[in-house]
Formats: C-alpha cells, structure tokens, sequence
C-alpha cells in the first residue's frame, strides 16, 4: 500500500510539471533545416505579395504550414554581412566582412550555429554558398578556414556567387577540380548590366557548369538528407542550405522558361522554388518532416529597379522602398517562414521585428544548450514568438542595427528607423545626397504609418533623431547588445 501511494505521488508530481518541461523531457532535440536564398525580394512569394507574377507553390506551402514573419531583417543589405550575421550571432560591423576575398572572415574559436550544434550532438552539413572566405594559398592546395573549420561535419558548395570568379566546387577543405580553365563575360540585352545571365569572366574548373549549380546543390542537399535518414543515428541533422539564386546570373532551365510573368528573374526564382520542393519532399520521404524545424528565408533584397516594375508588372519588393544593399527596407526586409510540426502554429502570422542574427540563441534554446557569454553577442532567442509564447505587443529583441554602404547605418527601435544619411546607401539611385544647409542629415521614418519610407520625419521630430543617434552609439560603442 505505501508503495502504490508513492507511485501515485510520483506520477501526481510528475503530471503538474508545467507543458514546457514535460515537452522538453517528452520530445528529442529536432532536427534543423535553414533554406537560404539569396537576392530575392520580400514581395517575390505568393504567400507575401497576392499580385506577384511568380508562381512559389511550394515556399507558399511553408507558410501555410508554419509561420511567416512581416518585419524579420538580413544583418546587412548585401550577401557577405547577411551570412556572417547568420552564422555568427554577431552585427556584422563588428567585423571585417569586406576581407572575404583574402581571407576567411569568421575567427578561428569563434561560435557558429554549426559549431553550437556540432557541440550539443548534432551532425552539422552545408550545402551551397559560402562568401565569407577561406585562407587561399593555391587552389591545388586545402582551403582552411571555411565550412568545414568552422563547424560543418561536412560541406560542399561554392567559394561565393556564381557570377564571381573563379567557379569551382569545393568538397570539405579542397576543390574538387581547380579552376584551370577560363570563361569569358556574359550579359544579357534588355537588362541592367547586373542582370540577366550576367557573370563575369575568369577561371573556371573543367567539371563546372554555371547552369547546373543550382540542381546540384539541390542533389547534394537531398544526398546528405537520404544519407542521414539511412544512418539510423540518434544524432539529429543540421543542414545549412545555401542556394546561390536567384542571384545572378539568372539561368533557368528549358522547363522553367516562360512558367512566370516577370521576365529571366521570375523564372529562374520558379526553378528555386522547385529546388525547394524537392527538398520538402525528401524529408518527407525520409520521414524527417514532423521531425524538422525547417526555415526559410533569403539574404538580402533583390536587384529590380524601378523600370523592371513598371515593364513587368511585377514589384519584387512588394511595396517597400528600394533593393540589395540599400538602407531602406527594400535592402533588407526579408521573407522569413519557419515549419515545425505539432510546435509551430500552421498559418500563423508575427509582426515581431526579428534579425538573422538571433538564429544563434534561438538555435541553442532548441537544442537545450547554453550559450557561452562571449558567443552570439547580437543574438536573442526568438523560439517563444515561434512557439506562440511571446505576446506580440512585448519586443522580442533590443533595436536593431543594419549597415549599409558610403559609411551609413540604420537604427531601428519600435516603428521609427533612423538612416545616418541621405539616399539610399546602397544600388538605389540617388545613393549619396549632400545635406543642404539647413536641412536634413539624414533619414527618420514611422514604419507604422509609412513602410515606403516616403516621408522624411528628420526635421520634425528632432528629440526622436536624438533619441535614436544616442543608441546607435551607444550599441557601436559596446561589444554586444543581447542580455
């Protein structure tokens, strides 16, 4: 009898522990699966923009099955600062992401979403572009200082974009062929000189080909998810996958050709919305889905400029200002869904402000870890807003710093946005604006009443400028800013 009356007291105990540590002890770590693409603009999906002229059937899936955020943010507007966020939980200004030409930009010893997992039992893989450097002696030689150093169990992928020379795979830490030969330049007529099948020339490996990077990469994803469901390890999967499209040069298929209404760019991003598809549907056929917090996102905006919208039709950025590399939003205001079965409300919807930078934390909140206090340093943990947790009225994060280009930065705190100067910072012309005498120095917007940025608050509410100038310092002038 007393027996029974200490089982029944145990079980009684156990039964009023709150849900969140019963579905902690219940459920294993998940597995984790970032899509990223890159230079697609947040009006490009169906599932952001009804009028888009682009068919995504299946990223429109992920938001219908998880949640979609309206005002989640690349750490910069251009491809090298927006993966160096990701990856490192840090404000990308704090380093010198400029150097990835020469050298491999994320320190040795330094965190990384990769090397978090790797550490708490995960097996870590890339696939796709990297851009942020390796130390290149010789591409006959190991190239250190890249995925694989930093945290990848496994990875193969590009040295940066697929209209950057030199073109070569890499497997791990080599090429996988060197670049010995040479292709010349491509552009295409009746596009800007940075679009269409636009690549620059230089060396190239003989076994590469610009218009099959993108399937393959999509092979070697699907390669290392079959390869893990057939492994039978307890060790859930990590797959980083960075597609480098619909960044130019926009190469679709025979089949994709004429399947949207905006011209080369829409059909190349109909062909990466198939990749994606495919992805899906080997986790489905591994039967990883229900198991898998899968993301979706792009790096940064895309380049359209205005005479694209108005020849087409089609508003890659849905209604905001500006394109890739600007400091308006258009630069910067990426589509972000987030799917996880049973945990993740399908068809939910967060008006969070959240950034790249916050995967960091919110990754090791997953995986039950703790973070150490040098690491992530620009990192808050957003997993409460994903498992609807967080009120939305209550800021997930502290204001949010995005650099843009000619030395200017953007604040944003609440619904006002401070830019630093005049213009757009980045592709947008007029990029640079001399301050008249007597006016503005720079840029203040309420994106709650005006997400086009089309009026300049700077002179009218000067005690806001102020009030944002004094925080910009403040977070340039410290070391991190999470908690």
């Amino acid at each position: 009898m007393i027996q029974l009356r200490n089982t029944f007291v145990h079980l009684f105990a156990f039964l009023i522990l709150p849900l969140p540590v019963l579905l902690q002890a219940a459920q294993p770590k998940p597995n984790i699966v970032y899509i990223m693409v890159d230079d697609m603009g947040y009006g490009d999906a169906g599932c952001y923009n009804p009028q888009s002229k682009i068919p995504t059937p299946h990223i429109d899936s992920l938001a219908r099955d998880g949640m979609r955020f309206t005002d989640a943010h690349s750490p910069g507007a251009l491809c090298h600062p927006s993966r160096y966020g990701l990856l490192t939980g840090q404000h990308p200004f704090r380093a010198d992401v400029a150097s990835w030409r020469t050298r491999a930009v994320i320190k040795e010893g330094q965190m990384t979403i990769a090397s978090l997992l790797q550490s708490n039992g995960y097996r870590t893989a890339m696939v796709g572009k990297w851009h942020l450097g390796f130390h290149e002696n010789g591409y006959d030689k190991p190239l250190p200082g890249g995925p694989a150093n930093r945290g990848f169990d496994s990875f193969f992928g590009i040295r940066a974009s697929t209209d950057i020379p030199p073109y070569f795979y890499i497997r791990d830490n080599h090429a996988v062929a060197p670049p010995t030969n040479r292709i010349k330049a491509n552009k295409s007529e009746g596009w800007s000189p940075i679009q269409g099948a636009f690549w620059r020339a230089g060396g190239i490996a003989p076994d590469l080909q610009l218009k099959d990077v993108l399937p393959r990469f999509t092979d070697e994803a699907i390669t290392v998810i079959e390869n893990h469901a057939k492994s039978k390890t307890k060790k859930p999967l990590m797959l980083y996958l960075a597609y480098p499209a619909p960044h130019t040069p926009w190469l679709p298929s025979p089949k994709f050709r004429g399947r949207s209404q905006a011209g080369m760019y829409g059909d190349f991003l109909v062909m990466v919305d198939a990749m994606i598809g495919r992805v899906i549907k080997a986790l489905d056929q591994a039967g990883m889905s229900d198991d898998t917090l899968l993301f979706f996102t792009s790096d940064n905006g895309p380049v359209w400029y205005d005479a694209d919208v108005q020849r087409l039709g089609h508003d890659s950025v849905g209604g905001l200002r500006g394109m890739k590399a600007d400091a308006w939003e258009g630069g910067h205001r990426m589509p972000f869904i987030a799917r996880w079965t049973g945990r993740i409300r399908a068809g939910s919807v967060s008006r969070q402000t959240i950034c790249f930078t916050d995967m960091l934390a919110t990754f090791a909140a997953v995986a039950d870890a703790k973070l150490p206090p040098n690491a992530g340093p620009d990192s808050f943990n957003i997993l409460p807003v994903l498992l609807g947790e967080q009120p939305e009225a209550k800021p997930i994060r502290g204001p949010l710093v995005i650099p843009a280009r000619r030395g200017m930065m953007s604040i944003r705190s609440g619904h006002w946005k401070l830019i630093t100067g005049l213009g757009s910072g980045g592709f947008s012309k007029p990029n640079y604006i001399k301050p008249a005498p007597g006016g503005p120095k720079g840029q203040l917007y309420h994106l709650g009443k005006d997400l086009k940025e089309t009026k300049n608050l700077y002179t009218e509410k000067p005690e806001i400028v102020k009030s944002l100038q004094n925080k910009l310092a403040q977070i340039l002038n410290q070391t991190k800013t999470r908690p």
